[in-house]
């Protein structure tokens, strides 16, 4: 679908790496597939001293590198005539004149995109800068990266700082998760076929396990990481965004406020935990060293005596009628044995075996967000002979291969969504602030913990204990079935 809407996007740390790494590739191949307005503009912004010709050297440099595909120096060359450069010191009022005189300079612009790539506690003080030349106008989005605070207490006083100059409409917080084709597939697999919606609830699903696995470790990251943890990194974020998609109520639309209506609900119907329960229900962990492998206290600016957690596992419930009785585990973890995304259903096994070696858990569907777009539904079939012996076999579809046309990158969809005024996946203050409510108990039990995190093998599966907090229950991790 061509999109027509004449935009100005204001990029915020357009030195910084997310902006080279990620936005202006995604920028790069919408552009190749037609997809942006042929007037639409890309403003660099960030408080270096440079000059455009200088910028795009830059970006040839340092963001070229990362097209993947669909790469033509030709298009390359269109591609760049839409980017400018200004020099803005966010934390400087003086700064935004100049800014605000070229964006209005521009009467034809039907939508302005300021995007933040930037540390949070700028977000008050540039959104403040940004009304008083006017870029607070109702064709205005701005764009709000992660983290979004450290806690709901700071998550809060952000959405209040920003709220002063912009409405709720105009605010867009991202998660790039929401932005995966692979997750929003959740919503059709359930939806729009009626063999998995009659089934998808607690009388046929037995269990549910979400998995965020990264084999890398913090890498040079150690300064950044040690502060922030496996739980603000991934779990209240990512992993609270596939809970929703996946334990979600049909939607009365599509509609922005339709969607994000229901995946409030599910966080704020899953059961409370409290800071006692918190060690029955979680586990929290660090990689040790493996091999030639380095563990988490021996990486770079990391402090030899660090309980940050380098991995996570929860158990929660979701107190309604479609879930009650049915866990939910959620774990995420660096240096782990594999890097993938999954979503996993377990469903209850039959009553009566009438097959002499018919397995427990073999019934399960799998739906891989990465590093492949796949869909898997584990069923038993008989052996071949003359015995009645049972097998478990996949049935997949690989969605890479079977659904035809481009799949664009998440921040690539996330971006053309803003600037055509598209809510649906993206936080709303309500549903972010819950999530926050739901693992500040988490936080505060560690905060409180002297006991050191559970040690696991780099590039292994996590912490035993992580094993028997599924076991308490008859269930086993993914690998493990």
């Amino acid at each position: 679908m061509s999109i027509q809407t004449n935009f100005d996007l204001v990029l915020f740390g357009a030195t910084g790496d997310l902006a080279m790494r990620k936005l202006l590739p995604c920028l790069y191949q919408a552009h190749v597939a037609g997809l942006l307005h042929p007037q639409g503009r890309i403003l660099g912004v960030s408080r270096s001293e440079m000059d455009t010709e200088s910028f795009l050297a830059k970006v040839e440099t340092n963001s070229k590198i990362h097209v993947k595909q669909n790469f033509s120096d030709e298009q390359w060359a269109s591609f760049i005539k839409r980017i400018e450069y200004l020099t803005v010191n966010v934390t400087c009022p003086e700064d935004f004149a100049a800014l605000g005189k070229k964006v209005k300079s521009r009467v034809e612009t039907e939508s302005v995109v300021v995007y933040l790539s930037t540390a949070p506690k700028f977000f008050a003080q540039a959104c403040e800068n940004l009304a008083s030349v006017g870029l607070n106008a109702d064709n205005v989005r701005v764009v709000l990266e992660k983290p979004l605070g450290t806690d709901l207490v700071s998550s809060q006083q952000i959405n209040n700082d920003v709220g002063e100059y912009f409405k709720e409409e105009q605010i867009y917080r991202i998660d790039h998760y929401l932005g995966k084709e692979s997750l929003q597939n959740v919503l059709a697999l359930r939806f729009a076929n009626v063999m998995f919606e009659s089934m998808w609830n607690n009388k046929y699903i037995k269990s549910v396990q979400l998995t965020i696995a990264e084999q890398l470790g913090v890498e040079e990251r150690g300064e950044f990481y040690d502060i922030t943890g496996a739980l603000r990194d991934m779990v209240q974020n990512h992993l609270m965004q596939m809970l929703c998609m996946t334990a979600m109520e049909p939607p009365k639309s599509l509609d922005a406020d339709d969607v994000r209506d229901e995946k409030v609900k599910v966080i704020k119907a899953l059961k409370p935990l409290t800071i006692e329960s918190v060690n029955d229900n979680v586990v929290r962990g660090q990689y040790a060293a493996a091999g030639e492998m380095k563990g988490y206290l021996q990486e770079l600016n990391v402090p030899a005596e660090s309980f940050t957690e380098t991995y996570v596992a929860i158990k929660a419930e979701i107190e309604n009628e479609r879930w009650q009785g049915v866990p939910f585990y959620l774990r995420t973890g660096k240096r782990m044995a594999d890097k993938v995304a999954e979503i996993v259903l377990n469903f209850h096994d039959l009553d009566n075996h009438i097959f002499p070696n018919s397995k427990p858990l073999a019934n399960r569907l799998v739906i891989e967000l990465q590093p492949f777009d796949s869909v898997r539904l584990c069923v038993q079939v008989k052996t071949p002979g003359t015995g009645n012996h049972v097998e478990v076999t996949p049935m997949t579809i690989d969605l890479d291969k079977q659904l035809e046309g481009r799949r664009p990158e998440a921040y690539e969809r996330l971006l053309l969504d803003v600037i055509n005024g598209n809510l649906a996946l993206f936080n709303r203050r309500d549903e972010l602030e819950a999530a926050w409510e739901y693992v500040m108990p988490i936080l505060d039990n560690w905060a409180q913990n002297t006991q050191a995190p559970h040690r696991y093998a780099a590039h292994s599966w996590g912490p035993d204990a992580a094993r028997e907090l599924l076991a308490r229950e008859g269930d086993k991790w993914h690998e493990d079935q």
